[in-house]
C-alpha cells in the first residue's frame, strides 16, 4: 500500500474511494481538497465497491480473484474476504447490513452472502451475463440486470425468489432507487435508454433516450445513475460519449449535458450533495461536478481505468 498522506493526518471532510480496475488499486480522494491522499493495493480487477450501512467497511468486487474483499475503513486495510461466486461484477447490500447480493456474470446467477458469518444463503438463477445489482431502501426488492437477456430480475428478499422479469433496452447495466423505494431507474447501455419503473406495479412508466450534440448516437451509452435526495436531479453517465446527462427527476426532461473525461462509467454524490464525482475509465481520471452550478470544476488523476466510486459520509 502506497500512502501519500499518513493515517495520523487530521480528519478529512470526506473521503471518496475509486476502484482502478487495471492497476488493482483504490484511489482515496479528499472531497474538500479534491486531491488523491492515498492509494491502496487490492485484488485483481476491482470493479464494484460499496460501503457498509454503518460506514465501517468497504466491500470490493475483486472480479478476477473471484472474491469480495473487505476493507476496514478505520485502518484502510483489507481484513477479510467473502465467498462471491465467479466473476463478481456489482453487488448491493440489504438495509439490514447483513445480506450482500452479488451478480456473477460468468455463471448467470446472483449469490446472496451473509457478511456476518460468510454463509452463502442462496444462489438465484437469472439471465445471461448478470451485471447490475440494487436493493430497494425499504429492503423489499433486490434487482439484477442481465446484459444479454435485456431484463431486470425482481427478487423477493424474503424468499430469494424472482417474482417478475421486466424486459428493457439492450444491455442493462445499472439500477438506482429513489429514497422512498417507489421508483427505480434502470440504464440500458447499448439500447441508449433509461427505463423508469413504478415499483408498486412493477411496470415501466417512462423510457428516456439521449442526444448529445456533436456525438454519434452509438456512443451515447447510459451506465451509472445517481439521484439527488431531494428528488430534483438524476445524473446519468453516458459512457463513451464522455458526457453526463442532467435530468429533471420529476419530469424526465434532459436539462443539460456536461462534458467530463473519456468513457464515464459510475457516479456518486458527496455527503452534502454539493459535488458529484464521476469515474472516467479511458482518461484515467475523476471529474468533479458542482451540483448547484451544474459545471465541471476539476479533473483528478487516479489509477488506470477507474470504474466505481463511493463516498464515505462519516469521514
Amino acid at each position: 500500500m502506497a500512502s501519500l498522506i499518513g493515517l495520523s493526518a487530521p480528519a478529512f471532510a470526506g473521503l471518496a474511494y475509486v476502484s482502478n480496475e487495471k492497476d488493482n488499486t483504490l484511489s482515496v480522494i479528499d472531497t474538500e481538497t479534491h486531491e488523491v491522499v492515498e492509494t491502496i493495493e487490492v485484488g485483481k480487477r476491482p470493479r464494484g465497491i460499496l460501503l457498509s450501512k454503518d460506514y465501517t467497511r468497504l466491500y470490493i468486487c475483486a472480479s478476477d480473484d473471484d472474491t469480495v474483499q473487505v476493507l476496514d475503513l478505520a485502518t484502510r486495510k483489507i481484513v477479510d474476504t467473502l465467498p462471491s461466486g465467479e466473476d463478481p461484477e456489482q453487488f448491493a447490500l440489504h438495509p439490514n447490513n447483513k445480506h450482500l447480493y452479488i451478480a456473477n456474470e460468468d455463471d448467470a446467477i446472483v449469490t446472496v452472502v451473509d457478511v456476518t458469518n460468510k454463509d452463502v444463503l442462496a444462489q438465484i438463477d437469472v439471465g445471461i451475463e448478470p451485471e447490475g445489482m440494487a436493493v430497494s431502501p425499504n429492503g423489499k426488492w433486490a434487482v439484477n440486470t442481465s446484459e444479454t437477456t435485456s431484463m431486470l430480475h425482481w427478487i423477493n428478499t424474503e424468499t430469494f425468489k424472482i417474482e417478475k422479469n421486466i424486459v428493457v433496452g439492450q444491455r442493462p447495466r445499472h439500477v438506482e432507487f429513489t429514497n422512498d423505494s417507489r421508483i427505480a431507474w434502470a440504464s440500458a447501455e447499448i439500447g441508449g435508454t433509461v427505463h423508469i419503473i413504478d415499483v408498486d406495479s412493477l411496470e415501466q412508466i417512462h423510457e428516456m433516450s439521449f442526444k448529445v450534440p456533436g456525438v454519434n448516437q452509438d456512443r451515447v451509452q447510459p451506465v451509472g445513475i445517481e439521484l439527488t435526495s431531494d428528488g430534483k436531479y438524476a445524473f446519468v453517465a453516458l459512457g463513451p460519449s464522455n458526457h453526463v446527462a442532467v435530468v429533471d427527476a420529476r419530469t424526465y426532461e434532459v436539462l443539460d449535458y456536461l462534458l467530463v473525461g473519456a468513457r464515464v462509467w459510475q457516479l456518486d454524490l458527496d455527503k452534502d450533495e454539493k459535488y458529484l464525482y464521476t469515474t472516467n475509465g479511458v482518461s484515467g481520471d475523476v471529474s468533479v461536478i458542482d451540483v448547484e452550478d451544474l459545471k465541471v470544476i476539476k479533473s483528478i488523476k487516479v489509477g488506470r481505468y477507474p470504474w466505481g466510486v463511493v463516498i464515505d459520509p462519516s469521514s
